[in-house]
Formats: structure tokens, sequence, C-alpha cells
């Protein structure tokens, strides 16, 4: 018998796969416990259009994401901060602090978890970040670190 699984069953298959059961385990355990529906032509119909959804607002997001990469391209960051003589950092910029400095100054809003960096500024200068916005999409960023 034919269905479409409502939920992740390990040694089964995943959530929304239209797979082969034996019509004994289909009947007694799969569809009694919501675990499965039969995949009759509407149910058929209700996961393409679940499907079509999920696509339509996955591309939606990529779009957005490469906007933004387009805009982090042209943008320059200047994030002030205490320093000591020699240039040191007291303190450091991590990633939050570059999050909040490009809403606030671009409006431009990005988790900082999507900003890669592989430990935290401590110098003055000009650094070069990359963020991470979406599957496949890699915005780059320019940041200038200046003293106060």
């Amino acid at each position: 018998m034919k269905v479409i699984l409502q939920a992740d069953i390990k040694g089964v298959g995943k959530k929304d796969q239209v797979l082969e059961a034996a019509d004994g385990y289909a009947r007694n355990y799969l569809l009694p416990k919501k675990l499965a529906v039969e995949a009759n032509a509407e149910n058929m119909s209700k996961l393409k259009s679940k499907n079509d959804s999920k696509q339509f607002k996955k591309d939606t997001e990529k779009k957005e994401a490469e906007e933004i990469a387009k805009k982090l391209k042209g943008i320059m960051l200047k994030i002030k901060v205490k320093a000591g003589e020699n240039g040191k950092i007291f303190g450091g910029v991590t990633s939050k602090e570059i999050s909040e400095g490009l809403k606030k100054d671009y409006k431009i809003d990005v988790d900082k978890k999507k900003i890669v960096l592989n430990e935290t500024i401590k110098n003055l200068g000009t650094f070069s970040v990359e963020i991470k916005l979406y599957e496949g999409v890699v915005g780059s960023l320019k940041i200038d670190i200046l003293a106060e």
C-alpha cells in the first residue's frame, strides 16, 4: 500500500516521503497512529502544493539573500573602539558588534551567527569578513576598526 509519511520514522523514511508499505503495517500501525496517510489523489495533491510552497519560500529567501550580498559588497562598516597606544583593542570586536553596526548604520539585519569570524578582531585596521547569508550565498563585508 502506498502511503505518505507524516513524521520521520527511524528505519522507514522521512516526513512527506511517499513509499510502499506492507498492507498490515500500514493499516495496523502507520494509519491508526497518524504516522502516515494513504497516498490517494487528494493527499498527493496536498503534498504537491505543500512542496511547491516550500520551494517558493526557499527561492524567495535566496533572492533576498543575494540582494543583501550585493548591498554588503559596497559597504565599508566603521566601528570605533577604545585602543591602547600600540593599536591593540581593549576587549575585541565580535560578530555581535558587527551585526549591530550593520543594523544601526545601514538598516541591514544580519544574524550574528551568520558572520564568519575565525577569532575576535583585536587590532586596529581594515578587515574583510564573510557572511553566510543563505545556503550557497556568501556576502563579503569590509570593516574599518578605528580608535576613539
